[in-house]
């Protein structure tokens, strides 16, 4: 069988399985309602978090920005593509977090892949969650650590785990979690995994993607939730969801950010955010300084919503945030069960 064929037949796989991705293309911008094949659909599953992505202040700041800078950056960081506004933005996005210092890179994802692979090596060892992101599957991988795998949020895993990387004599041990779970919407045992880290002498990492915006002050995050700031050693963020925008970032100690400046290959070897982008995002930041009132409504929504589907006979797990899983139990079904909603609740 030649390489198109099996394409072919993994696919069919897929599809058989109710597993193949259906992509629906807007015609509109990002919002609560949206334009899909000319039927306008309730959108209940963006990363939106806030409304910002099309929040007027962010378009004109973006707008602004094509006058003064242009539309690209035109070079990797390192050569001639750190301009003024993304310092700027850096600087912003440290004083929001709370931290010395910070870096922007292209995603969330990309950021996993600065941080994993650059700080730790085959001497060392990782201990993750089993419902980690992908990206920090991937960034565990590339490091060619050991990994020690820890059950869900189970704090007497996670300690086993570090028993045995301690008998192993790792040189490192980094402790990595999600802050928030983007599947089903429950969060991280922060002050328990800071807790192990100083009794095994382990460094934390987590990935807050779905909590700025969501949780602590102002949307702060995780680590400001539990006031564990200084705990953390590195945070990883994303622009893309409650700051409406689209890039990554790693916060921590200044010493940290300048090491990745030297040595993180997606940093080195990546474009930097457009002139666009970084506007908007610092635009972003900026109201999330000046309006918790965002969160609040956040929270308003998604707890009214969770208690009306719930009050339906609906099972929504464990979450204990706005994400919201509808659980099915069934993957065929769930799939139909999407595609029934799409036709059923969209207006014309």
């Amino acid at each position: 069988m030649d390489f198109y064929n099996q394409l072919e037949e993994d696919l069919k796989k897929r599809e058989d399985a109710g597993l193949r991705i259906t992509i629906r293309t807007l015609e509109s911008a990002q919002g609560a309602w949206i334009n899909i094949n000319g039927k306008k659909v309730l959108n209940m599953c963006s990363n939106n978090y806030l409304g910002l992505a099309n929040n007027e202040r962010l378009k004109e700041a973006a707008i602004n920005a094509i006058k003064s800078w242009g539309v690209g950056p035109g070079a990797v960081r390192t050569i001639a593509g750190t301009m003024k506004i993304h310092e700027e933005l850096e600087e912003k996005l440290a004083e929001f977090k709370k931290v010395e210092a910070t870096l922007v890179v292209q995603s969330g994802f990309n950021a996993n892949q600065a941080v994993i692979p650059t700080i730790t090596n085959e001497e060392d060892g990782i201990l993750s969650d089993e419902l980690n992101h992908a990206s920090i599957i991937d960034g565990v991988r590339l490091s060619k650590a050991k990994r020690y795998i820890w059950k869900h949020k189970d704090l007497n895993s996670l300690e086993d785990q570090l028993v045995k990387a301690q008998k192993d004599n790792c040189r490192r041990k980094l402790i990595i979690t999600d802050g928030v779970f983007s599947m089903d919407g429950d969060i991280a045992p922060l002050p328990g995994i800071v807790e192990l880290a100083k009794k095994y002498d382990a460094l934390v990492m987590v990935d807050d993607a779905h909590g700025e915006g969501v949780l602590g002050e102002n949307g702060r995050g995780i680590a400001d939730h539990f006031n564990l700031t200084d705990e953390v050693d590195i945070e990883i963020g994303t622009l893309s969801k409650a700051f409406g925008v689209v890039g990554g970032f790693i916060a921590g100690k200044k010493v940290l950010i300048d090491y990745l400046k030297q040595q993180a290959r997606p940093f080195l070897f990546s474009s930097s955010l457009s002139p666009a982008e970084t506007a908007a995002a610092l635009e972003a930041t900026k109201i999330l300084y000046e309006f918790s009132d965002l969160v609040k409504k956040l929270w308003d929504n998604a707890k009214y919503f969770q208690s009306m589907i719930k009050e339906m006979g609906y099972d929504i797990g464990g979450t204990e945030t706005p994400i919201t899983p509808v659980m099915i139990y069934d993957e065929k079904k769930t799939k139909e069960f999407s595609s029934k909603l799409y036709e059923e609740i969209g207006r014309a």
